[in-house]
């Protein structure tokens, strides 16, 4: 059998860099009027902080319900039609959002942003357009653009406001959706063969075994109270600075942006501390701890000085962005290598209803006691979330990887993964013999690279 290459082809460095540009416009979208809209929710005819709540948020409650679904509904009708569709809904709910002056027709507007709900479909796309062996390195480059566009997308939100309005990011949120619609159609192949692949995709035998687990259960009810607690936030920290201290919403960049830079420096060395010397757990307590300290100093001198508000908004952008980057990665270490795809579907249901109870919650509390509780609240829940994350197991520090073999049966399907267990530093190995793949998880500082590619059937580069 041959040695892989290392390097993707084109098609598959176009296909990661188109669908990253899709996945990103379109949270850009979502994003931008994330540190705006509760301000702008103000002026809309028949404004209740309860009714801006769930205006900010149905889109988590629509995208939450919809995710898994959607992805499922791709293979049977095909990756293109489900994923234009959903942009197409996307850009009509963007515009109804933005023609709207009543709570109520954001609030449908909003519902039809969600029902774009397109990530599974992009995933399963980019699945189909990357070999097994650099599909990886796709779905990293994808993930990291959502990070980027949500970085972005905090700081365009309130400069854009100051221009154009809320209604106008809302038709620039469309804009995007058109644009992603082109990228899809023109630069995407057409004669793409499509196949179920487990690693990105959800198998519904394997939900209940994901639900179950208690390990990826406590990474799950994580990642909702963390987009629960991020999204309390913004809905409750324009207000304060507008009605606290008379701080212009169209200069609100100025906070975000220099704490969100210097917060990223200070990240890095903790992302290297918990994966090279092995203290993932430590250092994701350590996050939980910075995101409850900043909910509680927000709560308690938020109100009182501005030096207060601006360190606890570093201490947010800190624990939110270690906490962001290392969720995914310890979903990926604690879920089985050929069902990783379930996993994931289960936690980004989870991380989008937390989005929506967050501005459900925030609108009721604000409402009731003031936007400087919803802070106390952000705080109880971080306590929780530290408990029980305590409980949480030291996760195994292997990758996953994907191997393209050639089996035609499960006897020959057993005894090539006991092979493949035999290579230094493989610690797990399932080969499924219709998908023609063997699914891995492996120690990358004691793997021996040469000896396992050499059961591989992908081709040498030329």
């Amino acid at each position: 059998m041959a040695a892989i290459t290392e390097r993707m082809t084109a098609t598959e460095r176009r296909t990661a860099l188109v669908l990253s540009g899709v996945f990103s416009t379109r949270m850009l979208g979502l994003f931008m009027v994330l540190p705006v809209f509760s301000l702008y929710a103000r002026d809309l005819v028949g404004y209740t902080p309860i009714l801006a709540g769930w205006a900010f948020g149905l889109y988590g409650l629509t995208q939450s319900l919809l995710q898994i679904p959607m992805g499922r509904l791709s293979d049977r009708i095909g990756r293109r039609p489900v994923i234009l569709g959903g942009l197409v809904m996307f850009a009509i709910g963007s515009v109804i959002a933005a023609l709207s002056h009543h709570i109520y027709g954001v609030m449908l507007g909003r519902a039809l942003q969600g029902t774009g709900a397109i990530a599974g479909a992009v995933m399963a796309l980019a699945a189909d357009l990357s070999r097994e062996e650099h599909r990886l390195k796709v779905m990293a480059l994808i993930g990291g653009s959502i990070g980027a566009s949500f970085a972005l997308a905090i700081v365009l939100g309130p400069v854009l406001n100051g221009w154009i309005g809320v209604p106008g990011i809302f038709w620039v949120t469309a804009g995007l959706a058109i644009g992603a619609l082109g990228l899809v159609q023109w630069y995407i192949p057409q004669n793409t063969v499509q196949s179920f692949h487990r690693d990105t995709e959800v198998e519904w035998a394997w939900l209940g075994r994901v639900l179950g687990d208690g390990q990826l259960m406590r990474l799950n009810l994580g990642v909702l109270l963390l987009h629960c607690i991020v999204t309390a936030t913004f809905f409750s920290l324009p207000l304060v600075m507008v009605d606290q201290y008379h701080f212009a919403s169209k200069a609100h960049w100025q906070v975000y942006l220099p704490a969100l830079l210097v917060s990223i420096v200070v990240v890095l060395p903790f992302i290297f501390l918990g994966e090279r010397r092995r203290m993932l757990k430590q250092v994701f307590l350590f996050a939980v701890l910075t995101l409850l300290i900043a909910a509680l100093g927000l709560w308690k001198f938020a109100g009182l000085h501005w030096a207060a508000l601006v360190a606890g908004v570093f201490a947010f952008f800190t624990g939110f962005n270690l906490l962001e980057a290392s969720l995914p990665s310890l979903v990926a270490k604690y879920a089985p290598a050929a069902h990783r795809g379930t996993a994931m579907g289960v936690f980004t249901t989870f991380q989008f209803f937390g989005a929506f109870l967050g501005t459900v919650s925030a609108g009721w509390v604000s409402g009731h006691y003031g936007p400087l509780a919803v802070f106390g609240f952000n705080g109880v829940l971080t306590l929780l979330w530290f408990g029980l994350a305590l409980g949480m197991r030291q996760p195994p520090y292997l990758s996953s990887q994907l191997l393209q073999v050639g089996v035609h049966s499960q006897e020959e399907a057993h005894q090539l993964a006991q092979q493949l267990l035999s290579v230094p530093g493989v610690a797990e190995a399932l080969v499924i013999p219709e998908d023609g793949v063997a699914y891995l998880k492996v120690d990358n500082k004691a793997l021996d690279k040469k000896a396992l590619y050499a059961y591989s059937l992908a081709p040498t580069q030329s």
